[in-house]
């Protein structure tokens, strides 16, 4: 199948799967004589597995790293859960800067007038942010 096809089967746009393919996340799939792309089902189902981990947050080198043990029958799980719990730890520290970040801004935000007056607390909060 071309890869308008494997893009519709997918779920992913042909630029992101010739991005995949460049970034060596996803294997080069079969060329026709004519030097089209030639996708397969098997790669069809890789790009899905690709696709689901990058929603899921994985980072391209991360994804290289899933494909390989994906595709590899003498993986370990246990390199397995070490990514997915090495993105449990990373997930958990986003989640702890977000809930800061909305602490400071529910802050000023509670601080300011929002009335005509040019004094701002939000732009001096944000401003002494950057200071530090």
């Amino acid at each position: 199948m071309n890869i308008g096809e494997a893009a519709m089967q997918s779920g992913l746009p042909a630029k992101t799967i010739r991005y995949y393919e460049e970034a060596h996340v996803a294997p080069e799939p079969a060329r026709t004589e004519a030097g089209y792309r030639d996708y397969n089902d098997n790669d069809v189902h890789l790009l899905r597995f690709i696709h689901t981990a990058r929603r899921h947050g994985f980072s391209l080198e991360e994804c290289r790293e899933l494909v390989s043990l994906y595709t590899d029958p003498n993986r370990s799980s246990s390199d397995v859960k070490t990514i997915a719990e090495q993105k449990i730890t990373e997930i958990d520290r986003k989640l702890k800067d977000l809930r800061s970040m909305r602490r400071t801004l529910s802050t000023l935000v509670k601080q300011c007038h929002g009335d005509h007056r040019p004094d701002c607390p939000i732009l001096k909060g944000l401003a002494q942010d950057e200071e530090k």
